[in-house]
């Protein structure tokens, strides 16, 4: 099986090529990012999921899509890009798909559809997206569901992954990494809000086991929440790696509101320079007392257990910080407002 693989250079996509690699799969990356050297046998397609040619290049002979292309950084995109990305750039992959007979496609979504509205956040909940990044993948969401009620075979499974973190990943949990080990972490609050999380090796086993299951256990357009349980507190979470670090977590927790009048010199300089620091009072209420909880239920229902416990897969995190992941700078690499056209070489 050939299986192209949109957005294959990124954190998540990385993990895809090499799972699929190890199987044995033959494997096309679609991205405007070169993937890194050490990757496995793959071909390598530069290009805009947004771009009808290069889309159309990079389907040829393929059986499988697994699209992973998104505009998905809380910070410095533009509120239409999300849209042009997550919206159009699925829609030109469809109608790709249909030109070179394409049947099989996996989007990866966000928990982020669900947005304002209440809890439980199970896959038949209400979705309100309070941000244009759940608001566009929402509309994603929507071409693949149009796109499958065309028939002929056509099949869409949406995973609506929660915060995914794991080795090579330089997002929240490698910052909360970098802060306990630098000894400048602090705990403010009781730290009870349940931050729901994602390990990257599981979610993509996962998603590999649901599109293994045999024809007619899933529907031709199937949602899926993914989300290790059980769910930790921001505390445990922090604790843990405070364990994992062989360091003692803080004999003194401050009042939230010590936090956040500690923050107001930030939120200052944030408001006049537009920077993204690593302190505000936002960052602060979304770690210590905003809960993102969500449930997966009907994962489990379909006979998927997770390999890896959530605290293993912190401890590996942490193991991969010290190692080598602390010498490392990130590099981020956001969607352009306009379209990239890359002429095809010979």
């Amino acid at each position: 099986m050939k299986i192209l693989v949109t957005g294959g250079s990124g954190f998540i996509g990385s993990y895809f090529v090499e799972r699929l690699a190890d199987e044995g799969r033959e494997l096309v990356i679609l991205d405007l990012v070169t993937p890194p050297d050490w990757y496995p046998n793959h071909t390598y397609i530069h290009g805009d999921v947004r771009d009808p040619a290069a889309v159309k290049r990079a389907l040829v002979g393929c059986d499988r899509v697994i699209h992973l292309a998104a505009a998905h950084h809380d910070f410095g995109i533009e509120h239409d890009t999300y849209y042009s990305v997550n919206e159009l750039g699925t829609k030109v992959l469809c109608d790709a798909m249909d030109d070179i007979g394409v049947r099989d496609v996996t989007f990866y979504s966000t928990v982020a559809t669900y947005g304002d509205a209440p809890e439980p956040h199970h896959e038949e909940a209400e979705t309100k997206p309070n941000s244009p990044y759940g608001g566009s993948k929402l509309k994603g969401e929507a071409v693949l569901r149009e796109w499958t009620e065309q028939g002929d075979g056509r099949r869409a499974l949406v995973i609506r992954p929660t915060v995914t973190f794991g080795m090579r990943n330089f997002a929240n949990m490698y910052s909360l990494i970098r802060q306990i080990a630098s000894g400048k972490y602090l705990e403010f609050g009781p730290g009870v809000n349940i931050k729901s999380l994602s390990y990257v090796e599981n979610i993509v086993d996962a998603t590999l086991f649901l599109l293994e299951k045999p024809q007619g256990e899933l529907q031709p357009f199937e949602i899926f929440n993914y989300i290790d349980k059980p769910d930790l507190t921001s505390k445990q979470i922090s604790h843990a790696v405070f364990k994992s670090l062989g360091k003692k977590p803080p004999g003194v927790v401050l009042p939230l509101w010590v936090g956040l009048v500690l923050a107001l010199p930030f939120d200052i300089v944030i408001a006049l320079t537009g920077k993204n620091l690593p302190i505000s009072s936002a960052r602060l209420k979304k770690l210590f007392q905003t809960q993102t909880k969500f449930e997966a239920d009907k994962l489990a229902a379909a006979g998927y257990t997770p390999h890896v416990p959530l605290t293993e897969g912190i401890d590996r995190m942490v193991k991969w910080y010290l190692a080598e992941g602390s010498k490392q700078t990130a590099e981020w690499h956001q969607p352009p407002k306009d379209v990239v056209v890359v002429e095809e070489t010979n």
